[in-house]
């Protein structure tokens, strides 16, 4: 049974004077395969001196290009969504006999329209040792992601990192801790070099609480809403299946993509540029649930 839940992403961008911005572009509208059910979603642009044109990027996610017409000292982002989160189970899905054994070649066709995917953008000495960490010898597919997924939960630990931008994958390993943008970029990279597609995903994680707890269950103890960032890699019959090396588990129903792109860039949340100035940023994320 589904679980209704609200969903209010509201940021806030305070100027210390008047600034000129220039076309920012706004990806926070959940992507086609969510498994979430959308009932209502509005995006909120303030100031009202706007124009807003919705556009699809070549990967097919939403984009809202906002164009504004006279200087401002703030200007914020509100995204409310009403959606219903039904339990799915990330196995769910067959895969194509070639493949069902990693390691796989993807067909010839497959794999041209993959290229994007398949791009190995970051080497080095902390790669190379942790390739040679992984055990890449002949299994099960679904097997060898889970191990990777939980192998790599285990190897960086989690941190919030409120500066912009992705660490690269050999400071990530180097360091051997990360933000979820930068343990989800290391896993895709992972992946490539394992001669795997993989795509970066930014989304919300939407958590729950259950109407009745015990001391072993791991389900949160209040509802709770944050900005992610996981992997989705493609697999010949299932399709692109999620990955959240942050938890070491499988994206399920709480994980709501925004945009999948090749590289964190262009899946960043906002995108776009401002006159010269000091700049304070608040953001509000809350979920309610609505049975």
């Amino acid at each position: 049974m589904a679980i209704r839940v609200a969903i209010h992403h509201h940021t806030q961008y305070q100027y210390d004077r008047m600034v000129y911005l220039s076309p920012q572009l706004i990806r926070l509208k959940p992507a086609a395969h969510t498994h979430a059910s959308i009932e209502s979603y509005s995006l909120t642009i303030e100031p009202k001196n706007h124009s807003v044109h919705w556009q699809q990027d070549p990967f097919g996610n939403f984009i809202a290009r906002i164009d504004f017409w006279e200087p401002m000292q703030a200007m914020s982002i509100t995204v409310d969504i009403t959606a219903g989160l039904e339990p799915v189970n990330p196995f769910d899905f067959f895969i194509d006999t070639y493949a069902e054994s990693f390691p796989f070649s993807y067909e010839p066709q497959l794999k041209k329209d993959l290229v994007s995917y398949l791009e190995i953008t970051e080497e080095g000495q902390y790669m190379t040792q942790w390739l040679a960490k992984i055990d890449q010898s002949t299994q099960g597919t679904v097997d060898f992601l889970i191990k990777l997924n939980q192998q790599m939960y285990q190897t960086i630990a989690y941190t919030i990192r409120l500066e912009e931008g992705i660490q690269t994958t050999e400071e990530t390993l180097q360091r051997a801790i990360g933000s979820c943008r930068d343990s989800g970029w290391l896993l895709v990279q992972t992946l490539r070099h394992l001669g795997l597609a993989a795509r970066f995903v930014s989304g919300y994680l939407a958590q729950v609480a259950p109407d009745e707890t015990s001391d072993s269950d791991p389900s949160p103890i209040e509802n709770s809403l944050a900005l992610h960032a996981w992997a989705e890699v493609y697999i010949p019959g299932a399709g692109w299946i999620g990955l959240d090396p942050t938890s070491g588990m499988l994206a399920t129903e709480g994980h709501i993509p925004l945009a999948c792109t090749p590289d964190p860039v262009g899946a960043a949340p906002l995108t776009g540029t401002s006159d010269q100035s000091e700049t304070t940023l608040t953001y509000i994320n809350t979920l309610v649930r609505l049975d």
